[in-house]
C-alpha cells in the first residue's frame, strides 16, 4: 500500500515552517503515544507515521530530496540515505514530548544529572462551621524532609565522598531501546543523581536526608467551604538534585454540625415545636451563627412549613453578601399521654369533626383524592 504524504500525514502546508513541523508533530505524538493508547494498534501505527514524517521533513537535506523525488528519495534502502532516525531536530522534538507525558524531569545546567521537581503533599484538615465561617488561624504538622546534619546531607559516610556512577556516567540517565523507538530513562543504578555512595551515611541510610516533622501557620479565610483548598507553595517534598519543591495543599473538610447543614453560602435547620404552638402561633426563638433570631409562627402553620431568614447564612470566600438562614418546621406530636391528657384530646378531636373540613382541609383533600382513586 502506497505511502500518505508526509505533509499530509503532520497536517502542514508544503511551505511549513520549522516551528509549525514541531508544533504538528508534538500535537500528534502527544495523542497517538503508544503509553497513552495501550493495546491500541491503529494509534501505534499513527504514531510510527508521524514519527517517519517528522524525521525526514525536519531534516533540511531530508526534506529537500522527498520534495524533489518523493518517497523513493528518502527510502533508507536507496544510496545517499545517510543519518537516521534520530537527528537534532527530532531529537529536540521527541524530548519535550516525552517530558511532557511522563514527567517534569530536565538536565541540570552543563548537561549534568536530572533534577525533578518535588512531589505536592496534601493534608486533610477538619474544621468546624462556626471556624470555616469566621476564619481561623492556626498550625498544623506536617512530614517534611531535611538534609542530614551527620554527612552534611551528601549521603556518604563521613571521611568518604560519592564516586561517578558506572552506569550513566555521571548524566542521570541511559537511553533504552523498546521496540521501534528509544526513551531516555532514569538511571536504575543512581536513580538520576549521577553519582554513587559506596559507603552510605548511618545516619540517613544514603539519602542525604532524614524524615522529621515540621510546624506550618495555616491561614483559614472566613468562608471558605466543604472541599476547597489552601496551597501553601515550596512546602511539599524537596526537589531531586537541586530540583525545586513541592507544594503542600491543606484540603478543607467541615465537621458535622448538630443544628445546621451548609449548602454552599447558606445554612439550613429543622425548627422543631409542638402542635399547640403550630395551632395557635407565637414566637418562637431559633439559633444563628451570629445568635439568636426570632421567628412569629402564624396559627394553622403545617409541619414543613420553610422560613428564610436572610443573611443569616454564611459569607462565601468569593461572595459580596452572606447566604440565608431556612428553617424547616416539624410539627412533634406529643407522646407518653396521661389518660386526663387523651380525654382533654378527644373531646378537642370531637370538636374539629363537629366543626367539619373547615379545621382539617387538607386532611378532607387529602380523603377525596384517595377516594377518587379507588374509585
Amino acid at each position: 500500500m502506497a505511502k500518505r504524504d508526509f505533509y499530509e500525514t503532520l497536517g502542514v502546508a508544503k511551505n511549513a515552517s520549522d516551528d509549525e513541523l514541531k508544533k504538528a508533530y508534538r500535537k500528534l505524538a502527544m495523542k497517538w503515544h503508544p503509553d497513552r493508547n495501550p493495546d491500541n494498534k491503529e494509534a501505534e501505527e499513527k504514531f510510527k507515521a508521524a514519527k517517519e514524517a517528522y524525521e525526514v521533513l525536519a531534516d533540511p537535506q531530508k526534506r529537500g530530496a522527498y520534495d524533489r523525488y518523493g518517497h523513493a528519495g528518502v527510502d533508507p534502502n536507496a544510496a545517499g540515505m545517510g543519518g537516521g532516525a534520530g537527528g537534532p531536530a527530532f531529537s529536540d522534538a521527541f524530548g519535550d514530548i516525552f517530558g511532557e507525558i511522563f514527567g517534569g524531569a530536565r538536565r541540570g545546567g552543563g548537561g549534568g544529572p536530572q533534577v525533578y521537581r518535588g512531589a505536592d503533599l496534601k493534608y486533610a484538615m477538619e474544621v468546624t462551621l462556626e471556624q470555616a465561617a469566621n476564619g481561623l488561624d492556626t498550625e498544623i504538622r506536617v512530614p517534611s524532609w531535611e538534609s542530614c546534619e551527620v554527612c552534611a546531607g551528601s549521603g556518604a559516610k563521613p571521611g568518604t565522598s560519592p564516586t561517578g556512577c558506572r552506569t550513566c556516567g555521571g548524566a542521570g540517565a541511559v537511553r533504552m531501546q523498546q521496540g521501534f523507538f528509544s526513551v531516555q530513562q532514569t538511571c536504575p543504578t543512581c536513580h538520576g543523581s549521577g553519582q554513587e555512595i559506596k559507603d552510605p551515611c548511618t545516619a540517613c541510610r544514603g539519602e542525604g536526608r532524614v524524615r522529621k516533622n515540621k510546624t506550618l501557620q495555616v491561614k483559614i479565610p472566613a468562608g471558605i467551604d466543604d472541599g476547597m483548598r489552601i496551597r501553601s507553595s515550596g512546602n511539599g517534598e524537596p526537589g531531586v538534585n537541586g530540583g525545586p519543591p513541592g507544594d503542600l495543599f491543606v484540603e478543607i473538610h467541615l465537621k458535622p454540625h448538630n443544628i445546621f447543614q451548609r449548602e454552599s453560602d447558606d445554612l439550613h435547620c429543622e425548627l422543631t415545636i409542638p402542635f399547640t404552638k403550630a395551632a395557635l402561633g407565637g414566637d418562637i426563638q431559633v439559633p444563628t451563627l451570629s445568635g439568636k433570631a426570632e421567628i412569629t409562627i402564624p396559627d394553622g402553620t403545617q409541619s414543613g412549613k420553610t422560613f428564610r431568614l436572610r443573611g443569616k447564612g454564611i459569607k462565601g470566600v468569593r461572595a459580596g453578601y452572606p447566604g440565608d438562614l431556612y428553617c424547616h418546621v416539624v410539627v412533634e406530636t406529643p407522646v407518653r399521654l396521661t389518660e386526663d391528657q387523651k380525654d382533654i384530646l378527644r373531646q378537642f378531636e370531637q370538636s374539629l369533626d363537629e366543626g367539619g373540613e373547615r379545621h382539617s382541609p387538607q386532611s378532607k383533600s387529602w380523603t377525596d383524592r384517595v377516594k377518587a382513586f379507588f374509585s
